[in-house]
């Protein structure tokens, strides 16, 4: 196994922004830091089970790939045109009212968000199947894939922390963008 084209491929999949990604930092924006954890926590255990998924059934899945995918991509789409609206909605006012951003609502995100899906498919039977069928080894790879995962969510959660202040005072503009870009992600499946 080419480690070295393993750990590229992770760490672009799960840094570059995508719809986790752009929760998270709507999150630590809007709510802060300790509810943006929550959140990362549910969408870490829900990537590792997605890993997890994907290496036990990838066989099975490799015959419905075209039927999965076409669900996935539309119940991905709708989900993240949701998630936009719900940051151009959102009212930092009423700061007690928004149960959008949990440990469940991260967990539940990872299942719906395209991203994550395709790369969970994707990186197990591409970089370790190939090369190790032993439990431990694919157990070992599935354990270091769902902590890079969790390195770039919390790298999101830091980066928003950081730039609150900036964030806070472009609040409108800030969710605008964010909202824009999650349409667009949601658009780009398409595509």
């Amino acid at each position: 196994m080419d480690i070295t084209s393993f750990l590229i491929y992770c760490t672009i999949a799960t840094f570059t922004p995508g719809p986790t990604n752009i929760v998270i930092l709507s999150t630590v924006q809007n709510f802060g830091a300790k509810k943006a954890m929550k959140y990362t926590c549910g969408a870490t255990a829900g990537f590792g089970l997605l890993l997890i998924i994907s290496t036990m059934l990838n066989t099975i899945l490799i015959t419905f790939i075209p039927k999965i995918l076409i669900v996935i991509q539309i119940t991905g789409s709708m989900y993240m045109l949701y998630l936009a609206y719900q940051i151009y909605q959102t009212d930092t006012s009423n700061r007690a009212v928004n149960q959008t951003a949990t440990l469940m609502s991260g967990f539940l995100m990872q299942f719906l968000n395209p991203k994550v899906i395709l790369f969970t498919m994707t990186v197990i039977p591409s970089f370790i199947m190939p090369y190790y069928n032993a439990i431990p080894a694919v157990t070992i790879s599935i354990i270091a894939i769902t902590l890079i995962g969790f390195s770039a969510f919390t790298t999101w959660v830091l980066f928003g922390t950081i730039f609150k202040e900036f964030l806070q005072k472009y609040n409108k503009s800030v969710n605008v963008m964010m909202a824009l870009f999650l349409a667009y992600a949601a658009i780009m499946i398409w595509m």
